[in-house]
């Protein structure tokens, strides 16, 4: 008969599929079949083969069909499409974008000595050059009450956007925060072109989909011929580099940046771009999808799939983890050998951080499973704390349940090393507190609290693990704790180590993803050091290597 499959063996089946099943869509997306025959009717041979003298040349306009006018922003002359550069122009603002209007850039590609409306031959494409954002609440300093400590450290650029918000809003102090919850139209500051510079002959009968809306395409006899594959890349359009447009900004800088592209690396860029829009059509704002682009962003496509690759394991390394965490605590009758105030410890870091990410506005992406977790938490602290709810109508009822003389052992030295732990951490968080209040801005003061509470769980919250392993050292035993959960947590911690110098996310974070690793490192050592007979029943009666009972063979 079939042997019974455990959940994780199929859990880790199902992912091995995923992955394959990943790696098979993305040779479909970077490899493009080509032409057999390259003088064959059935090919299409590109413009720049017969390398043509050719010019860039990009337009401002209100409408993407340029109706009422456009305005030449920038032309490249001498324009190789081998050849990379980075240019910033003043673009001037007319009225209408200045009143949350809106403003495109109308980008050609077409040859020397023509404008783009006499070149039939040439290439064009239209890039949005500002978006709609829910401007950021300004800052004050909660001490002060005003603003200028900071205005005189920021840019010239920034500081014209919060005199632009305060003269037009009547000032953070006159409580006009209602202007702010309306999306204003702001600057995208950063356009980049690519172009397509491999010569390559495409099958009209195997023509991709994906690029078949960017190719434009002559007939020379019956030789198919389409012009220079235009690109422009939305995914370095980022939440950072996007400027507050106010009615007395006159005109802002543009960054045009031009570099060729592979084809295989155009397909991918814009079935990333599309998964963007897509994401973005469900009700993801523009900071949600920046999330995800920063992770496309100046990479690599090698490096690109490692991280696929890298993130998957560290998918199914959470999920199994979660899994083997709620079957511990589900199971768990008694606290014997944990540290209740750790679990506390825990809950509340979490609810921390989830209050930290909400007034922050971070996308859903990170806010989710942040909720999530701080449930999960809050449930463990009632397995913990053996805590019973019971209701009278609207108004609950809270019952803790007793310990027993082991329960009561572990509290103690749960107790001792808290009682020790608190004399260096108390301190610290105070005075990094009150440090905050006097030099740093805040929102308001529910900011402030947020801001410090946060702070302490990042720089100090791994000392709340310690309690642990007082109770490890004084019960001489690590049998008590979730071993399997445990390990799948730290090979997410080493996944951790590796993408904090890659990935940007701030500095407190990445410390964090560190520290975490000392406090491993000592959990092993106490594990060596007090190995487990899983097999024996210990001085609580508990065997955690017990093997369901069976029925009982006749001899």
């Amino acid at each position: 008969m079939f042997q019974k499959t455990s959940f994780t063996t199929l859990i880790v089946g199902v992912f091995v599929v995923y992955v394959l099943h990943t790696c098979w869509v993305m040779y479909g997306i970077v490899y493009t079949k080509p032409c057999d025959s390259p003088k064959g009717d059935n090919c299409i041979t590109p413009f720049l083969a017969g390398k043509p003298k050719l010019q860039l040349s990009i337009y401002s306009a209100l409408r993407a069909n340029a109706e009422g006018g456009h305005t030449l922003i920038h032309r490249e002359e001498h324009f190789d499409i081998n050849n990379r550069f980075e240019k910033i122009v003043n673009v001037s603002l007319p009225k209408k974008t200045r009143n949350n209007g809106t403003m495109y850039a109308l980008i050609f590609v077409h040859q020397a000595g023509l404008t783009p409306w006499q070149d039939p031959r040439q290439s064009h494409l239209v890039a949005q050059l500002t978006t709609y954002m829910v401007p950021k609440p300004p800052e004050i300093s909660l001490i002060a009450g005003d603003g200028e400590t900071q205005d005189q450290t920021e840019p010239p650029q920034q500081q014209k956007r919060h005199h632009g918000n305060t003269a037009s809003g009547g000032g953070v102090r006159g409580g006009a925060y209602s202007a702010l919850d309306h999306p204003v139209s702001h600057w995208r500051s950063r356009l980049t072109v690519n172009i397509v510079s491999d010569h390559f002959v495409f099958d009209k009968e195997y023509l991709p989909s994906d690029v078949h809306r960017y190719l434009r395409v002559f007939q020379t006899g019956k030789k198919m011929v389409y012009l220079p594959l235009l690109f422009v890349d939305e995914l370095s359009n980022r939440v950072k580099d996007l400027v507050e447009i106010n009615s007395t900004t006159m005109e802002l800088p543009l960054t045009i940046s031009y570099d060729s592209i592979s084809l295989g690396r155009l397909r991918f860029w814009i079935h990333m771009q599309d998964a963007v829009y897509s994401l973005q059509q469900f009700g993801f704002t523009e900071k949600d999808a920046d999330e995800i682009k920063g992770i496309f962003v100046d990479t690599n496509l090698y490096f690109l799939a490692l991280t696929f690759f890298v993130a998957a394991f560290h998918l199914l390394f959470d999920f199994l983890a979660f899994k083997n965490d709620i079957s511990f605590w589900k199971q768990k009758k008694s606290m014997v050998g944990m540290s209740s105030k750790a679990v506390l410890w825990r809950c509340f870091s979490t609810i921390v951080i989830f209050l930290y990410l909400f007034d922050e506005q971070t996308s859903l992406l990170v806010l989710i499973p942040a909720g999530v977790g701080s449930i999960i938490e809050v449930w463990k602290v009632k397995k913990a704390f053996k805590i019973q709810v019971f209701w009278k109508g609207v108004k609950p009822t809270f019952l803790f349940g007793k310990l027993d003389e082991s329960e009561r052992r572990t509290e103690e030295y749960d107790t001792l090393a808290m009682k020790y732990l608190s004399y260096l951490l108390y301190p610290l968080c105070i005075g990094g507190a009150v440090y905050a209040l006097i030099f740093l801005r805040y929102k308001s003061w529910y900011s402030w609290l947020i801001n410090s509470l946060v702070n302490g769980v990042y720089a100090f919250g791994f000392l709340f693990m310690l309690p642990q392993l007082f109770v490890n050292y004084k019960l001489k035993s690590v049998a008590h704790l979730p071993w399997k959960a445990f390990m799948y947590k730290a090979f997410n911690t080493f996944i951790d180590d590796v993408f904090a110098f890659i990935i940007t996310m701030p500095t407190s974070h990445r410390l964090a993803c560190f520290r975490d690793d000392v406090v491993f490192l000592i959990y092993l050592y106490q594990r060596w050091l007090y190995p487990v007979d899983k097999t024996r029943v210990n001085e609580y009666g508990v065997s955690y290597d017990e093997k369901p009972k069976g029925k009982d063979h006749k001899d």
